[in-house]
């Protein structure tokens, strides 16, 4: 019986290859120096490698070279018609992608008439463009390019590795690749594919995935390229939404994987940390990754519990029993924080627990601009930022009280949000919080541009952040004399909260490698003030280079993700089993270390 089906298999491949043949016209100006249409056809991505299934003669040698797959790549074989036939020559090493092929008949696309505003594209220039590509990737967990991969490829025409820009900061904010199919493998159907689409979640910029898209749509029109197709996961709404409405249409084409463990979420079964928030899995992860076991006991508390050994340690997210209770309560309490730290020399805003109205208004009219937060609380709830007036400050009061049962207010001040990762009381990340925020397209309105907004960071974050419209927001927005229903002039920039929390639509930019010395030494010396091996320090800070500063909160349970690329879910690990560790690294990181503090003394 197999016989019969690769004997079938073969002779539908040879009737292909006779028609692709036959089309072929080595006069085209376009393939005039390319051969005829190659046969096994393969491109490398810098991820991985695209295997053209349709160029390949037989099951067995597409099979064959699915197998030679490189460590920590994912190869792709695509426009399989009977993917049955290529998954049973090897069931235990292949699986069926679980995902959709798209194709865009170039002859029918339109192009947009207006300019989105805010960003343009170009292609990929410099190592620093490379490294900012491969961080989008983190961000969506996708595999890496290698940095001499894009740079080898900046002048190349049969893949392009496009940016998107903002136009404000010169930021790349998203990424796509694109292969010429013509150029590729002189394909004389004239297609072409897109690949690699990804936008950073942080950014607050509308429309960039469809600025990238047409930009390689209208690049390969201009070749007279007849196609362009894309492969899309069967569950991203956002991405086939995008897709379908530039015009693209399903067609019964499939792909093929090798099973190896980047890809194994597609074909095994859910585990039972799948409902668990990002904070809970990046642990878990790093955890199976150096074979330390796992046991789920909450997936909504996000508790869970690693044994290696004799060894068991439980958790809830970042939170582990090495915490004691003592110096949880110390963080837990931000009054209590603040005078612990203040004691210690460490600088902190004043503040006053809430009272009775003569005070609280007196502690305004000195300090001119305050803050009303919570004693107690997490994830920005009841914080309002910047309070000038007496009725505004009595509404903020309010709605804290119904977050904790004591309040304070505390001295406002400027600077940018600092957050610092300390584990084990060495510094791992530092990273620059800012608040939500919009830009403009001219046509939405305010409410429309956050609901947008609130889609993209919740699909960027498994659902964690989003931008509350609440009465903080409301006011925010209202100093800018907005509203909900107003439409933003297009490229205005709008700040919709004042604090940077990422649960009410934040965004974190990692400045590990800038970060002062002295701020480093601060935050780990005020971690052995509090006696915490694992903490998340809130600076306000005029520049994240210089050494000037003041320390607003510590989080006992800060959140690990988005803090790519430092490693804060490896020095978790290591702290919790420290006989996990690899020994260069352990060495390297110690080097490191030495190096900042002879340069914080």
């Amino acid at each position: 019986m197999n016989e019969r089906i690769q004997t079938a298999y073969r002779q539908r491949r040879s009737r292909a290859r006779d028609r692709v043949r036959r089309a072929w016209n080595p006069g085209q100006a376009e393939l005039r120096d390319l051969d005829p249409p190659d046969d096994n056809a393969v491109v490398h991505c810098g991820w991985g490698r695209l295997l053209f299934g349709h160029t390949f003669d037989s099951a067995e040698a597409l099979t064959e070279a699915l197998r030679q797959e490189a460590p920590d790549e994912r190869d792709i074989a695509i426009y399989l018609s009977d993917p049955h036939v290529v998954l049973a020559q090897a069931p235990e090493a292949l699986f069926l992608d679980p995902s959709h092929t798209y194709r865009l008949d170039l002859q029918r696309y339109r192009p947009r008439r207006d300019r989105v505003p805010g960003v343009y594209v170009r292609r990929v220039r410099s190592g620093e463009d490379a490294a900012a590509v491969n961080r989008i990737y983190a961000k969506h967990g996708m595999v890496q390019a290698d940095r001499d991969f894009f740079l080898n490829h900046r002048g190349s025409r049969h893949i392009l590795h496009l940016l998107a820009i903002d136009e404000a900061s010169g930021e790349v904010v998203g990424t796509v690749t694109g292969i010429d199919h013509v150029l590729t493998f002189a394909d004389p159907e004239r297609g072409s594919s897109l690949w690699c689409l990804a936008v950073d979640p942080q950014a607050s910029l509308p429309g960039i995935g469809e600025v990238l898209v047409r930009h390689l749509i209208e690049t390969f029109q201009t070749r007279g390229l007849a196609q362009i197709d894309l492969s899309v996961m069967h569950d991203n709404e956002q991405a086939i939404g995008l897709y379908e409405k530039l015009g693209f249409e399903r067609v019964p084409l499939f792909s093929i994987k090798y099973k190896n463990p980047i890809n194994e979420r597609l074909y095994s079964a859910p585990g039972p940390e799948a409902r668990l928030n990002p904070y809970a899995r990046i642990i878990i992860n790093e955890a199976r990754r150096r074979g330390i076991g796992v046991e789920i006991e909450d997936e909504e508390a996000g508790l869970f519990t690693l044994t290696h050994g004799g060894r068991r340690v439980a958790c809830r997210e970042s939170l582990s029993e090495l915490t004691s209770a003592v110096a949880f309560s110390r963080c837990d309490d931000k009054s209590l924080t603040s005078r612990l730290l203040k004691k210690q020399g460490f600088r902190v805003p004043e503040q006053r627990e809430v009272t009775d109205d003569e005070g609280d208004e007196a502690f305004l009219k000195r300090h001119g601009r305050i803050v009303v937060k919570p004693a107690k609380g997490e994830q920005g709830r009841g914080i309002a930022v910047d309070i000038s007036d007496v009725e505004t400050m009595r509404r903020a009061i309010e709605a804290a009280y119904a977050v904790s049962d004591r309040v304070l207010l505390e001295e406002f001040c400027e600077g940018q949000d600092l957050r610092l990762i300390v584990i084990d009381h060495k510094l791992v990340a530092a990273a620059i919080r800012k608040p939500a925020s919009l830009v403009g397209d001219g046509v939405s309105t305010v409410r429309t541009l956050i609901e947008k907004q609130s889609r993209r960071r919740s699909a960027a974050t498994g659902g964690e952040s989003r931008i509350p419209m609440d009465g903080e927001t409301e006011r925010c927005i209202g100093l800018a004399g907005y509203d909900y229903d107003s439409v933003l002039p297009a490229g205005e920039h709008l700040a919709v909260r004042k604090t940077a929390n990422l649960h009410t639509g934040g965004t974190i930019h990692d400045v590990t490698p800038v970060l002062s010395p002295r701020l480093a030494l601060a935050a780990e010396e005020a971690s052995r003030a509090l006696a915490i091996p694992l903490v998340g320090f809130d600076f306000l800070v005029p520049d994240p280079a210089g050494d000037d500063y003041v320390i607003v909160e510590a989080n006992e349970r800060p959140g690990l993700a988005n803090h790519e690329p430092q490693p804060t879910a490896e020095r978790f690990v290591d702290m919790l089993f420290p006989h996990t560790v690899d020994r260069s690294a352990r060495s390297g990181a110690h080097r490191q270390e030495e190096a900042r503090h002879a340069a914080a003394r």
